[in-house]
């Protein structure tokens, strides 16, 4: 009965969006069905990110964004319910998730989202995701274009400080993202500039990043060129790109990143392929050899529409999700949860 309510809801999503947009590609017949799908949220969502509880895995969330004038962030638990709402943000786009910022002596998990219409980062302690920014910290200041859309949390391995890596709709090549050092002022989470970097071909926007805490890198998507990577501890000074990959099988956005961790140095890249509903997938370890060498291991037809952002996990959460969780955004204000075994399986296929 559950699968059918699924199936029923893909098809009645898909119907709505033609209607809406017949340049739209459709679910691909063989697309990977999801094992949950969200509750829809009033407006548009577009970026989630996993919590892993401490305790008890089985009670982690996902936090995903609303994007809108009166959006917010909205946690869902494992079934897709929803669970806690934060307070209303301007057009929240992206979040990310960090575990144990030091706020007023004590180690807080947070969801930081980019609030786009009041030109912020807004922080929130999990899971229940009230805000402890005192209003919200603003980014790009004293720039012409700031209007911030992607982030990622970089968490440093020698020292444990957390960093908040932004984008945004449109900027400079060579310092298109800042990076910012997140700390506590008594009650509330602060944040100061500590470093500028990012080329960027011009074609469209960066939104999607990624962070590898492990490997110390950061990925992100330049929209219709490319995937680039730099390193992302900003103590280093080196803001020399390791390599662009992924220039050439997408329809036409690259879109969100995901970086599945099967030890502490492998795994999966996934990107979506935003308007062919499908998601690429890549080494995390790079080719054998050449670390910054990322030769295409499979592409996967999902049953998200049009996704813009996804994330991934390997612990074991229980139940359908044993070995990991991949969420994904679909239009239809809906995310998909997917076991990640039926992904696995894909990419063992493409292997054959």
């Amino acid at each position: 009965m559950k699968n059918k309510s699924i199936i029923a809801f893909l098809l009645l999503s898909t119907l709505f969006i033609a209607c809406k947009d017949d340049k739209l590609a459709p679910v691909a017949a063989n697309a990977v069905k999801p094992t949950v799908v969200t509750e829809a949220l009033p407006h548009d969502t577009d970026d989630p990110s996993i919590w892993i509880h401490p305790t008890d895995a089985s009670k982690s969330i996902i936090v995903g964004t609303d994007k809108d004038t009166d959006g917010a962030l909205y946690a869902f638990d494992l079934k897709g319910k929803i669970v806690a709402k934060s307070e209303v943000l301007k057009r929240p786009n992206n979040v990310d998730i960090a575990y144990g910022l030091l706020i007023d002596g004590k180690k807080v998990d947070v969801a930081v989202t980019t609030e786009r219409e009041s030109n912020k980062i807004r922080v929130f302690s999990l899971p229940d995701l009230k805000a402890i920014d005192n209003g919200g910290i603003a980014v790009f200041e004293g720039e012409e274009l700031r209007d911030p859309m992607g982030i990622a949390l970089y968490t440093r391995k020698s020292d444990g400080k957390i960093f908040a890596i932004v984008g945004r709709k449109s900027g400079p090549s060579g310092s298109y993202l800042w990076q910012y050092e997140l700390s506590g002022n008594g009650k509330f989470a602060t944040a100061k500039v500590v470093r500028k970097f990012g080329a960027y071909s011009g074609k469209k926007e960066i939104e999607a990043i990624a962070v590898d805490n492990e490997l110390g890198t950061v990925l992100y998507c330049d929209e219709q060129f490319g995937i680039r990577k730099y390193k992302a501890d900003p103590a280093l000074n080196d803001n020399k790109e390791l390599t662009i990959f992924g220039k050439t099988g997408f329809k036409a956005d690259n879109e969100g990143i995901a970086i599945y961790k099967k030890t502490d140095s492998t795994g999966y890249i996934l990107v979506s392929n935003q308007q062919a509903n499908t998601f690429m997938v890549y080494p995390r370890e790079g080719a054998k050899g050449n670390p910054n060498d990322y030769p295409l291991l499979a592409e996967i037809p999902t049953s998200t529409i049009e996704c813009d952002g996804a994330d991934v996990t390997s612990v074991n959460l229980g139940g359908n999700f044993k070995n990991g969780l991949f969420v994904a955004m679909s239009n239809g204000m809906t995310f998909h949860y997917y076991a990640w075994d039926l992904i696995q399986k894909r990419i063992d296929e493409s292997k054959k």
